[in-house]
């Protein structure tokens, strides 16, 4: 029986069998649909990515006034585009490795301050120049510059200079840093030629993909890039299509419908009867991402600490990650780093819900009247549902939250690190060094919650240079705890990132590191034969 399947599984790979007629087969032989699948899978991979078609994405976090400048890269739909042109130095492999791409190598001195990039030879942009190393350096000599707002500013200010030598780009900082080969890999750090000092919006790098269409909040196009440095590994299918569908009914419609073949930001409230769906698979993975309630430490009322850690002691956490995540998560303790992340301490008080002792310190701030939240659809999935619970369990310690809910459009240029409180996601970082540089050092770009602490910016240079694992951990532990309780940021869960694919897509490979395998879902997957 085994034999037959398997000799049938490899006939489905080869486009000689449809896969309904395998799974009956295999119901006619008394085999599980489980099992079936599985095997059918195990012969799909053997066989080798099915090259050529139509790969097709609906995608939410696309807005009208989107750019594709990899340094003003902000949401989903740039991030995972960006990952079909755009080439990088390194990447992240699933098991949180480095996969060197651009740089073939990287190497310090004993001190790890000076850091030897080797830049890979025979790699080529989409207009046919070769990369070099003048190119990497002059791609970091943008995103280091406060002129270009690049969302990579704040992990490279420890750079003191930058040269060429030979095949080689060297760093050299200005403080050790031993988690420099991981901030390479920041998905804003796109290679482009001259750094993109010309035209950063040109859509030109050495990606798998050259850029056809750029419509933006609308969709995007890329077709194959015939010389592509490794064209076995990615960029299987001829041509790759992002269409922006915020709307996450719409979404689900559209992959159940076959109009995309895979999709992001699933809702968790749907997940378990879209199981039930012929055809489509959902894809889940652990992560580093979470989904933040953001308040601006310089804006009043939040300039308060009282206020503050009211608001905090007034989230019901458990109540969300039930109602809003259901189950697909872990409660979060108000700083961003969860167990996934090295040194992570797991002896930090975890904050709990209670509206009593958030009434005494509302009562302590001072604060009377209604406290304003913005949320959208775009924030993250239920995220509209997650601010009404917020104004809840707020309720029930006497303090009046007020919603707006703002259209998805727009919400990432306009409301997100523009207003004072509302609701966001992050994708979490490799190392907690680069998490921490990009969104809470006080002249980070992307600090959306503007809580700026001169002793919290030293601990961050402290840690980087200490190459003692113990006492790096406990720098990294005073931080967190030092956030957890004066910060701005209250996190209610990290998330699990859920996705889903059609009927037909191969390939997919789960990263922890982001949604939709990393961002490269398109360049990875293929449609069956």
């Amino acid at each position: 029986m085994s034999n037959e399947l398997e000799f049938l599984s490899r006939y489905v790979a080869k486009g000689k069998l449809s896969r309904r007629d395998f799974l009956g087969r295999a119901a006619a032989l008394g085999v599980s649909a489980t099992f079936a699948n599985s095997l059918l899978s195990s012969a799909v991979r053997a066989a080798g990515p099915v090259k050529g078609g139509l790969l097709k994405a609906g995608l939410q976090g696309g807005e009208s006034s989107n750019v594709l400048d990899p340094a003003l890269n902000l949401s989903q739909v740039n991030f995972n585009f960006g990952k079909c042109w755009g080439e990088l130095l390194v990447e992240l492999a699933p098991d949180g490795s480095l996969d060197y791409r651009i740089a073939e190598s990287i190497g310090s001195s004993p001190d790890a301050k000076t850091w030897t990039m080797k830049i890979r030879k025979g790699i080529e942009f989409h207009d046919g120049k070769p990369v070099t190393p003048d190119d990497v350096v002059a791609t970091l000599e943008r995103h280091a510059d406060a002129k270009s707002k690049s969302a990579a500013l704040g992990i490279l200010q420890g750079i003191d200079s930058m040269k060429v030598n030979g095949d080689e780009a060297i760093v050299t900082l200005k403080d050790p840093n031993a988690d420099f080969p991981y901030l390479m890999a920041d998905y804003h750090l796109v290679i482009q030629p001259n750094g993109g000092k010309d035209n950063p919006n040109a859509g030109i790098s050495a990606g798998p993909y050259k850029v056809t269409v750029n419509e933006p909040g609308v969709r995007y196009g890329g077709e194959k890039f015939a010389n592509y440095w490794q064209g076995d590994k990615l960029g299987h299918a001829d041509q790759v299509e992002i269409v922006v569908i915020n709307d996450p009914t719409a979404r689900m419609s559209a992959l159940q419908g076959g109009q995309v073949n895979m999709i992001n930001r699933v809702e968790p409230k749907i997940v378990d009867l879209i199981k039930r769906v012929p055809g489509v698979t959902i894809q889940t993975v652990s992560g580093r991402g979470f989904y933040p309630f953001n308040m601006f430490c310089d804006t009043a009322p939040f300039d308060n600490n009282d206020l503050r850690m009211a608001l905090k002691l007034a989230m019901d956490r458990e109540e969300l990650l039930s109602k809003i995540l259901r189950g697909y998560g872990s409660v979060g303790n108000d700083f961003p780093i969860n167990e996934a992340y090295p040194l992570f301490s797991n002896d930090i008080e975890q904050r709990k819900f209670d509206p009593d002792k958030a009434a005494e310190y509302y009562k302590k701030s001072g604060h009377s009247g209604s406290i304003l939240l913005r949320t959208s659809d775009v924030a993250f999935p239920g995220a509209v549902d997650a601010a009404q619970l917020y104004q809840q369990s707020c309720a029930k310690a006497g303090i009046t939250i007020e919603i707006k809910r703002e259209p998805g459009d727009g919400y990432w240029s306009e409301v997100w690190n523009k207003q004072p409180f509302s609701l966001s996601y992050w994708g979490g970082r490799p190392t907690q060094d680069q998490m921490y540089s990009t969104a809470y050092i006080s002249n980070a770009d992307w600090n959306d919650t503007r809580w700026k602490r001169p002793q919290f910016d030293k601990m961050i240079i402290t840690a980087r240079g200490e190459l003692d694992e113990g006492k790096r951990k406990k720098i990294y532990r005073d931080m967190a705890v030092m956030m957890r309780d004066e910060g701005g940021l209250i996190v209610p869960f990290f998330n699990q990132y859920i996705d889903a694919s059609g009927k037909g897509v191969q390939g997919w490979t789960a990263n922890p590191a982001q949604e939709m395998c990393n961002g490269y879902a398109l360049a990875l997957c293929w449609l069956e034969a």
